[in-house]
């Protein structure tokens, strides 16, 4: 075993870690965060609700790739549809996801 050199701050965070379930859960989440097509997505539905057609002509891609990325974002919850008619369209679950990519925003832009 190795010899601690600060036991009480080793204490205090291991009393202070989340369990492995919820490490694993957002872990996936920032998964998701780690494709730039998925985070254009995540940009527009922050402004609008879409459906698939016009999220491809906006990010000038393929809707089969558009599909193949709003399928990973909503396994992991973070955008759900409503269909109108024939259309599905996508919008953003909750305010917490944009909450992390402003965040994320503004750090990259601190030095700017």
């Amino acid at each position: 075993m190795m010899k601690l050199v600060n036991p009480e701050a080793v204490e205090k965070c291991k009393v202070n870690m989340i369990c492995e379930a919820d490490v694993d859960d957002m872990s996936l989440i920032f998964d998701m965060f780690s494709d730039s097509t998925r985070l254009k997505i995540m940009n527009a539905l922050f402004v609008s609700e879409l459906c698939v057609g016009d999220l491809a002509a906006l990010l000038q891609m393929s809707t089969s790739a558009i599909s193949h990325q709003l399928s990973s974002l909503k396994k992991t919850k973070l955008v759900k549809t409503k269909k109108i008619g024939k259309n599905v369209y996508y919008s953003m679950a909750d305010e917490h996801i944009e909450k992390i990519y402003q965040m994320t925003y503004e750090h990259i832009k601190e030095d700017d």
